[in-house]
């Protein structure tokens, strides 16, 4: 049985990844500073070491212990407005963490990495749609750091001899089919919960921005993936390198994307939801979609969780978690 390190572990989707873990027989340890992360997500019997990878100390009490086979790091700052204004923040954990996770590899001799990026490393492609091979221009310190991070990744793969999985997406919803977790947080920013609350009279109608995108019912396309078939897709990233195979960067998507009036118009199909119109947000462009061609080929994987079950997953949710 092999032993993996999930750096993150007691985070959304980090949380989810340790379930299909344990799902498929891995044996699982956690490393979690809790700042954004919560216990209770962590299932019983699961070893949490509370620390943080800024804290060469804490990275290694860890590896030297465990001896594990292989590390999956979610442990990243990730909101976009919140890395404008502390940029030096965003580096020091998204960038510093990362060059320690790899220095500790390096130092206890584990080879395999499996590392959750972000499609905000693209910036804003000129289509719309996101090929792995693309020009990478982010346009916020959250993209910047996680794309310096990769290219550290890289560099120390051909120093070091290590190999990895990068995985780059988007928008990610959704809650375990059991309930077991889901995304908890005081400050939601992303639609699908916003949308669930306001569903569950948790707060008011939402406001849809822009009516006259050039998109079929003219407002902005996104690409959303239900948590757990990310968290498939990781662990299939791992088995691919567990295999022998060598490192890859793969897009995680629906190839497709859905409106934001669609994700309104589903949600309708489960609970009342009221909304407002608002004029555009100004840098929200029209399409934003991540190719999943290369993680078809790579790990025959493609998200099989639809738009309703996004949103109705996160709805059940979130009612566990009356307010």
């Amino acid at each position: 049985m092999k032993k993996v390190l999930v750096i993150g572990g007691a985070g959304y989707i980090g949380s989810h990844v340790v379930l299909e873990l344990l799902d498929q027989n891995f044996e699982v340890v956690v490393l979690d500073n809790l700042s954004t992360g919560h216990k209770e997500l962590v299932p019983k019997g699961v070893k949490l070491y509370v620390g943080d990878i800024t804290n060469y100390d804490d990275l290694k009490e860890v590896f030297k212990t465990e001896k594990v086979d292989a590390v999956m790091d979610f442990a990243a700052k990730i909101v976009v407005p919140e890395s404008v204004k502390e940029p030096l923040s965003y580096y020091h954990n998204n960038l510093e963490g990362v060059r320690l996770i790899l220095e500790a590899m390096v130092e206890f001799g584990v080879k395999h990495l499996v590392f959750s990026s972000t499609a905000a490393v693209y910036g804003e492609p000129e289509n719309g749609v996101c090929q792995e091979d693309d020009l990478k221009i982010p346009i916020n310190p959250y993209g910047e750091s996680k794309l310096a991070a990769e290219n550290l990744i890289k560099w120390s793969s051909k120093a070091y001899d290590l190999d990895y999985v990068i995985f780059r997406y988007f928008n990610v919803a959704g809650a375990d089919s059991r309930l077991r977790s889901g995304l908890i947080s005081d400050k939601l920013t992303h639609i699908v919960p916003i949308i669930t609350e306001s569903m569950l009279g948790y707060r008011g109608p939402i406001s849809v921005f822009g009516f006259d995108y050039p998109t079929p019912d003219g407002t902005c396309i996104r690409d959303y993936i239900h948590v757990t078939d990310l968290a498939i897709a990781h662990i299939e990233g791992l088995k691919y390198l567990l295999n022998g195979n060598k490192s890859a960067e793969i897009n995680l998507g629906s190839n497709a994307g859905y409106s934001v009036l669609e994700l309104v118009n589903e949600a309708n199909t489960i609970s009342k939801l009221s909304y407002t119109k608002g004029p555009r947000r100004e840098g929200d462009p029209a399409v934003l979609i991540a190719s999943n061609k290369r993680a078809k080929k790579l790990l025959n994987w493609e998200p099989t969780r639809n738009l309703k079950e996004i949103i109705k997953s996160d709805y059940e949710f979130r009612k566990t978690r009356k307010k």
